[in-house]
């Protein structure tokens, strides 16, 4: 099994939405992801997209968006981002997932080895140039989000080996955080997370750190295409 990670598709979710307002690197980038998704990813093999799949404002409208994943190859996991105002419901969106997508909250997905990923949306991070009150609140609330997922990979016997977030795990000049102090505790190996675009991506955390190999999956990022992360046997 090969895993990667691609997030921020930034779907229109039924509106009209060309994403190339944003930059000329933003052209046409749908068909470019969905080309380059095809020549890499093998049916067997795991994407990892956390979070903003769609600009849909309510379920029905993202409909489209998840079955466009459907149509990809690979099974292909989810956590929720900030853009992702369609995702209410963990039951009832379970129930309108292709067969290939699966949806992270509070749980975790298993891989061979009884190793697991476990994920959270997470948050601005405490020392951040805008970091408010209200971000606090947030911030300590997705924290238990994380453990919540690790602990239930773990009371389920297995190794927390890969962490989704769709937020960075650091604030802009990567102080560390309550995210990457309980990964390192719970011997994350991998941090996939997107959420930056543009200039902020000079800011990112990427490469190994005490421990834990950071990857910056925004699909602006990594030129459209799912990112290598590793592989399992």
């Amino acid at each position: 099994m090969r895993i990667y990670g691609i997030s921020d598709l930034h779907l229109p979710g039924g509106e009209d939405k060309p994403m190339d307002i944003f930059g000329p690197e933003w052209s046409d980038h749908i068909a470019r992801v969905a080309t380059a998704w095809k020549a890499i990813v093998g049916e067997g093999d795991l994407v990892l997209s956390p979070g903003d799949l769609s600009w849909a404002m309510k379920l029905a409208a993202a409909c489209e968006d998840l079955a466009f994943l459907g149509t990809l190859p690979g099974t292909i996991l989810l956590v929720k981002g900030n853009h992702d105002l369609w995702w209410k419901s963990i039951t009832q969106l379970r129930q309108l997932l292709p067969d290939n997508v699966l949806a992270l909250q509070n749980d975790f997905y298993p891989l061979p080895g009884s190793l697991a990923v476990c994920g959270a949306r997470g948050w601005k991070c405490p020392n951040a140039a805008d970091f408010t009150e209200e971000d606090e609140k947030i911030y300590l609330r997705e924290l238990a989000r994380l453990r919540l997922s690790l602990k239930s990979a773990t009371d389920s016997g297995h190794r927390p080996y890969i962490a989704m977030l769709h937020y960075p795990p650091t604030n802009e000049i990567q102080t560390p955080s309550g995210f990457t102090e309980i990964m390192e505790a719970a011997g994350i190996r991998h941090c996939v997370y997107g959420h930056l675009h543009g200039p902020a991506q000079q800011q990112a955390l990427t490469g190994l750190h005490r421990g834990v190999d950071y990857h910056l999956v925004a699909c602006d990022a990594i030129g459209f295409r799912p990112l290598y992360i590793t592989s399992l046997p």
